[in-house]
Formats: structure tokens, C-alpha cells, sequence
């Protein structure tokens, strides 16, 4: 059984302009201690994808009108919002996209690792302080004690996302979401990111869904990835399929903008023509039409599904055995 499966989730949300579909039939499966990277540019429906599963939307705007997500056989999304309450943090753990925003600005680190622990566990006030200790420690914060007592703008970026992946490891969840948790880090500190949530998970055996839109920390973290176009998976398979075996063109335009030393000098980088289509103008049949080099008419009649290339690789293009 799945630690987490997704199942044909449905996400939608009202605004000003009408209902839009976010989400449009996302399938995905995290075993324990797997590592699954959802891949895609800004606006395709990532963290849609994962504020779904910690059912966190925007409220009332934001619903889950269809599918299912199953963490450990039970259907999240058919919960009470008390049980749904502690299944985060204490069975699965998120890590924010911006640490400053996901941290309270006007308490102390201390105070908010604690309530984590308070809230989850049947420990005293005194306990919760030594384990935020630990786990401060844990993450490679020095001088966790006097860490406890400051507020998130004496911090470091690095650091302030270092508190937040101990906030959410801290009750040691089977699932850990992590959304962009090394953007605006300097590669060094992201480096030390990645290392740090690769070793705790083969420490505590989670399972990671690790949402990014970096191909290289992708290639360098993850068994099996997602990647996304405008709500809907492009293409799905493990990390070598994606890398070794691209089958979709919006898939290899992502890898052939990725930089290389095998250049030549002064060469241009290769970029993905146009932008990802808002929610409200989507063009017909497949979404990335308007921006494929390989298009066809064919390609605006009909929403391609999603196919088998290989064992566990699909793909949702209706011209990729062809190209």
C-alpha cells in the first residue's frame, strides 16, 4: 500500500472572473521513503497541488470537487477538519515556500517549535523546549539555546528555512511536503538544504514529495518525478525516464534550458517560447499547443490523456511516439 496516493484530484477555485480549474486530474503515488519531485514552471499547479493534500486552500475560494488523496488508506479529503488538524504536523509535515512568511514574525523561534510538539504530543512545557532544542541542533542551527529566544528577522535566510524544516519534522511525520524549499538560497546553503532533508529521511524513513521548478535538484534528489503543465501532469516516470527518455515536448524543453559547460561559448541559452496560459484562457485540446514546436492541428481538438510509454512512464501527448 502507498504511504500517499492521489487519485484524480479535482481542484477548483472562485474568483472574480468565474470558476477555475487549478487542478485537473493529478494521479501520483509516495511509497515510504521514496522521494517524488513535482517539476513545472510558475503558475502550473504545484502547490495548488500539495496545499490540496494538507487541505490548506484559501477559504471559501479554494475546493476539492473531485478525486481523492489517501495517506495511509484513509481519504483525507473526506475528514473532519479536527482530524485533518492532527494529521499535519504530526503525520505529515510541510515545508513553506517562504520561510519569512511561514514563520511568525512576533514570536520566538522557541515558542513556535514548542507548540508544534505541544500540540502533537503528551509531553510537558519543559520537554518540548529541550526536544526544540535537539531538533534546532538536528538541522545544523548553532547555538540552538540562544537560537530559542530570537524572532525570525534576526535569522538568516538559510537559517529561517533550516527553523522551518524543523517545525515540520519535528514531530517526526511518515510524509514530508517540502515546496520550494531551497528558492532564493545561494547554492552553497542550498546544497546544505537538500543534503539535510536527504539524511533525515534516511534516518526516519519518510517518504518526500519535493516540489521544485530546478531540474538539477530533481535529478539529484528524487526516485520518480511529476512533471506539470497548466494543472494537468505532462509526463510522469522515474527520474531516469524523465532524464535519459523525455517523451514530452514541454519535458525536453525544460531539460534543454538547463545550462551546460558543453557549450559553446557565447551560445544562447534555449528557452520555452511564450508563458504558461492563465487559469481563466486555456487554449483547447492540449494545453502546451500554443508553445510547441511540435504541434499539429490534432493537437487543438483534443486533451491528449495520459499514456504508457513504458512501465510506470506516461505521457500526455498524442504525437510523442512520433518525435
Amino acid at each position: 500500500m502507498p504511504l500517499l496516493e492521489v487519485d484524480n484530484l479535482v481542484t477548483e477555485f472562485d474568483t472574480d472572473e468565474g470558476q477555475v480549474r487549478a487542478v485537473d486530474g493529478v494521479n501520483f503515488t509516495i511509497d515510504e521513503g521514496q522521494t517524488l519531485g513535482i517539476v513545472g514552471e510558475s503558475g502550473c499547479g504545484k502547490s495548488v497541488t500539495a496545499h490540496s493534500i494538507m487541505r490548506l486552500l484559501p477559504q471559501p475560494a479554494g475546493q476539492i470537487v473531485g478525486g481523492a488523496v489517501r495517506f495511509r488508506d484513509r481519504d483525507l479529503t473526506r475528514l473532519p477538519i479536527e482530524a485533518m488538524q492532527k494529521v499535519r504536523g504530526n503525520d505529515i509535515g510541510m515545508v513553506f515556500q517562504e520561510p519569512m512568511t511561514a514563520l511568525n514574525p512576533v514570536q520566538t523561534i522557541g515558542k513556535q517549535l514548542a507548540e508544534v510538539m505541544l500540540l502533537h504530543r503528551d509531553i510537558s512545557a519543559d520537554q518540548a523546549i529541550r526536544d526544540a532544542v535537539e531538533i534546532l541542533a538536528r538541522v545544523g542551527i548553532p547555538s540552538p539555546d540562544v537560537r530559542m529566544g530570537e524572532y525570525p528577522h534576526q535569522l538568516s535566510g538559510g537559517m529561517r528555512q533550516r527553523v522551518v524544516i524543523a517545525m515540520a519534522l519535528a514531530c517526526k511525520p511518515a510524509l514530508l511536503i517540502a515546496d520550494e524549499p531551497t528558492t532564493a538560497l545561494d547554492v552553497t546553503i542550498q546544497a546544505q538544504i537538500l543534503e539535510l532533508i536527504r539524511e533525515l529521511q534516511s534516518e526516519m524513513g519518510m517518504g518526500v514529495m519535493l516540489i521544485t521548478h530546478d531540474l538539477g535538484v530533481i535529478a539529484e534528489t528524487s526516485d520518480d518525478v511529476v512533471v506539470m503543465y497548466a494543472g494537468r501532469v505532462a509526463e510522469q516516470g522515474s527520474v531516469y525516464d524523465i532524464f535519459d527518455r523525455p517523451a514530452h515536448p514541454y519535458t525536453r524543453g525544460l531539460l534543454a534550458s538547463i545550462p551546460r559547460l558543453d557549450t559553446e561559448p557565447k551560445s544562447r541559452l534555449s528557452i520555452i517560447e511564450g508563458m504558461v496560459p492563465g487559469l481563466q484562457d486555456l487554449p483547447p485540446g492540449c494545453r502546451f499547443q500554443n508553445r510547441c514546436p511540435d504541434a499539429v492541428d490534432a493537437c487543438t481538438q483534443q486533451a491528449p490523456p495520459l499514456e504508457a510509454v513504458a512501465d510506470q512512464h506516461r505521457v500526455s501527448c498524442i504525437r510523442w511516439s512520433e518525435l
